[in-house]
């Protein structure tokens, strides 16, 4: 992939002061602040929100922000893991040095890949999800209490990601937390600032890219693929929220 193209979709940096640095609301960001004695504490900024104002001190720390296509879906485990990762939990502690020596010496890696006018895409996202995955064991063991609330927005975006191509109903996924359709809507809109049927939607606009950067499909097998009765019904949907048409969005990646 063209390096100026892939670098586009990250962004690193060693200090930000506001929420204006970050990339699209497609985003994904992770703050690793260091703290003064010599603990790690690991800010997590899921799709569609920000991340905190208390979160802009003098400590200094690491903005790693990515657009979320370059979680591997095609793992279905692992991005379910990477989802519940920025989900569950705010931020957690690193403390134990073992970790911390780690984490610190992944960045690095990190950065000397963004930073090499020479870099490897494919080496970057490799390197990226060796950091998810320690980030995902560590946090087993830095768990932070979290409210009933949280709890059902994980596991409302863990159903769906798991069932957004055949079920698109918010019924569906509220019938399957046990809540009704107006509560679920009400702790989307706390949480994410979104309804059901908005999440729901840009994860078929990420998978419609995913699909059309990826594979040959045409729009009116994406539509049908994707729960649409029609391809001119797809192809206006995808040009609402995109700008572009399937077909304009397909010549220009």
């Amino acid at each position: 992939m063209n390096h100026k193209l892939w670098k586009n979709r990250i962004l690193m940096r060693d200090k930000f002061e506001s929420n204006t640095a970050l990339l699209s609301d497609n985003s994904m960001g992770i703050y690793v602040e260091k703290r003064p004695n010599g603990s790690l504490m690991v800010h997590f900024k899921p799709l569609n929100e920000v991340f905190k104002v208390e979160l802009f001190n003098d400590n200094t720390g690491v903005l790693i922000n990515f657009e979320r296509d370059l979680i591997d879906e095609d793992d279905i485990e692992y991005a379910l893991d990477v989802f519940a990762l920025f989900n569950k939990y705010p931020q957690f502690v690193l403390s134990a040095s073992e970790e911390v020596y780690q984490i610190n010496q992944i960045i690095d890696l990190l950065k000397a890949e963004y930073l090499n006018e020479i870099s490897s895409y494919v080496m970057f996202k490799s390197v990226l999800k060796v950091f998810l995955l320690h980030l995902i064991r560590y946090q087993n063991n830095g768990f932070l209490e979290q409210d009933l609330n949280q709890k059902r927005v994980f596991e409302f975006l863990e159903l769906m990601e798991t069932h957004f191509l055949i079920e698109t109903s918010t019924d569906y996924y509220a019938n399957k937390i046990g809540v009704s359709n107006k509560r679920l809507n009400q702790i989307l809109k706390e949480k994410l600032n979104l309804t059901a049927k908005q999440v729901i939607q840009q994860r078929q606009i990420t998978e419609a890219k995913r699909q059309l950067v990826k594979s040959e499909i045409t729009t009116k097998e994406l539509a049908f693929k994707l729960g649409f009765d029609s391809g001119s019904s797809f192809s206006r949907f995808f040009k609402k929220n995109v700008g572009v048409s399937p077909s304009n969005f397909k010549t220009k990646v």
